[in-house]
């Protein structure tokens, strides 16, 4: 991870954030800047990764109440970088940072690799959860 800056910083410039959403895909974020923005200034916690070159590589980003849940609201590693442990890094500094909250929480997208991912970190899908499973219910608006 020596090939890499951490910061934590909710003030990140808005064509850095653009870039970073708009390298994963994620336009519903980053087709809105000023809401981006705001998202990102109004999180509870914000880690940033950079490259050698001082360009943003990777985002995570949490909302918290400080004492009883973390959600992970976004992780990403733009696509140049991903595969070598940025991701792993970013979730961990989120962690370490919210270890001594009960739950940390996350949705993602339905694919393998996603769950393999946070399953190595110690995640469980709700309906793996043991002794009886959970229910995640999610109303996302138009």
């Amino acid at each position: 991870m020596s090939l890499f800056t951490f910061s934590e910083s909710k003030h990140v410039v808005r064509t850095d954030l653009v870039g970073l959403y708009a390298s994963v895909g994620w336009s519903a974020y980053a087709s809105d800047p000023d809401a981006l923005v705001r998202a990102v200034e109004q999180s509870s916690y914000v880690v940033t990764a950079r490259d050698s070159t001082g360009a943003l590589v990777g985002l995570a980003r949490a909302i918290s109440d400080d004492v009883t849940i973390c959600y992970l609201q976004d992780i990403l590693v733009n696509p140049g970088h991903q595969r070598n442990g940025l991701g792993r890094a970013l979730v961990d500094n989120v962690i370490e940072h919210y270890v001594h909250v009960r739950q940390k929480v996350l949705l993602t997208d339905d694919e393998p690799g996603q769950r393999a991912f946070y399953e190595s970190m110690g995640f469980i899908e709700g309906h793996d959860f043991s002794p009886t499973p959970l229910r995640a219910f999610v109303q996302i608006g138009s």
